[in-house]
């Protein structure tokens, strides 16, 4: 796998699952747990929303498949769902406001709601681990370097919410809400990639340099 893409991979994972901004939500969510269990709280966080990101990277395209879809397809439709999910970025309430709205409505489940699933493991990151993994055009070992991508990537989730007290006191809450708006930025021209891929597995489209 060249560099470049390892990059896009890496960028891609970063900003669907958005660690800085999920720190907000650890907050709210471990607001009842005592202080000593906040270490706990959040790893017991990513290490849920880790298992059900690698479960849609390896078993993602099996069901596309099993429904007789292909790849092209849904690497369109999720190209146009992720580049809606970064405009609810850009122009409406921020990831962590909008979380936060939701989980105040609902009973809490410790780590797993709304830490998890849907701050950890969006909508938006179980459908980018599908659309990273093609099973028929990809290695194993390519794979293999998607998934350390995304581990590394929750590491980096993981130590955010270790240092979520520091952070937001740095940050503060307006802070978390631009560093979410331009990820939804950097998203929404992921999207649109996405889009473009598909159009050319499908063969719509030739995205070769000219005279390539």
């Amino acid at each position: 796998m060249e560099l470049q893409t390892i990059i896009r991979e890496f960028v891609t994972l970063f900003v669907v699952i958005d660690p800085i901004g999920s720190i907000p939500v650890f907050l709210f969510a471990a607001a009842g747990v005592s202080p000593s269990l906040h270490r706990a709280f959040a790893i017991r966080a990513v290490l849920t929303a880790a298992v059900v990101l690698l479960v849609f990277l390896v078993g993602g395209q099996f069901l596309l498949e099993a429904l007789g879809l292909r790849l092209g397809t849904f690497q369109i439709a999720g190209g146009i769902v992720l580049f809606l999910f970064a405009l609810s970025m850009i122009f409406g309430e921020s990831k962590p406001e909008q979380e936060i709205e939701d989980a105040a409505s609902e009973d809490l489940s410790g780590a797993v709601f709304p830490l998890a699933i849907p701050s950890i493991a969006s909508p938006g990151a179980m459908l980018a681990v599908v659309i990273l993994t093609d099973n028929h055009g990809t290695s194993f070992a390519q794979q293999a370097i998607t998934a350390s991508l995304l581990l590394v990537v929750l590491m980096f989730t993981l130590l955010a919410l270790l240092l979520a007290g520091r952070i937001q006191r740095i940050i503060g809450a307006a802070g978390a809400s631009v560093v979410s708006r331009v990820m939804g930025m950097v998203l929404a021209t992921v999207a649109v990639d996405s889009v473009l891929v598909g159009l050319e597995t499908m063969g719509v489209l030739n995205l070769s340099p000219v005279g390539g």
